[in-house]
């Protein structure tokens, strides 16, 4: 059964107002899944969902036009729930990864060569891990 939430409940599960919900239907960044008999607007899990991904996108100081259209490419990825979740979330991370390179680079082109083997050997194992992740994800589907 698909668990249907009011603004107020929803509003408590997301952490955002309830004129935040108002307003994000308006933008037509969520939509209701249906109405009740006195046309309350029921929204879904997956909205609540949403709601997350649009929280992180603002956190990321997307503006709402940019968070749209970002939601707009991930909906058409795929239909299936738990992938444009996961593929979200990690093009969210990745993004805040590269964000903090570029924040590092000036302090690291500062280190003496020592100090730099040292500080790139302990992330090397995991930095690989993380290519060989991404190349993997990459050959599985027609993502070219």
């Amino acid at each position: 059964m698909i668990q249907l939430y009011k603004i107020g409940e929803l509003a408590k599960a997301a952490n955002v107002s309830e004129r935040t919900i108002d307003y994000y239907t308006k933008l037509m960044l969520i939509k209701p899944e249906t109405r009740t008999e006195t046309n309350y607007r029921l929204y879904s899990s997956e909205t609540l969902n949403q709601l997350k991904r649009i929280n992180q996108l603002k956190q990321e100081k997307y503006t709402l036009e940019e968070i749209r259209a970002k939601l707009e490419q991930w909906n058409k990825v795929s239909h299936e729930e738990q992938v444009t979740e996961k593929l979200s979330s990690l093009e969210i991370h990745m993004q805040r990864l590269e964000r903090e390179v570029k924040e590092l680079e000036p302090l690291i082109s500062n280190l003496k060569p020592g100090q730099a083997r040292k500080a790139f050997s302990s992330l090397m194992p995991q930095s690989l891990a993380c290519i060989d992740a991404l190349y993997i994800l990459i050959n599985q589907g027609p993502f070219i």
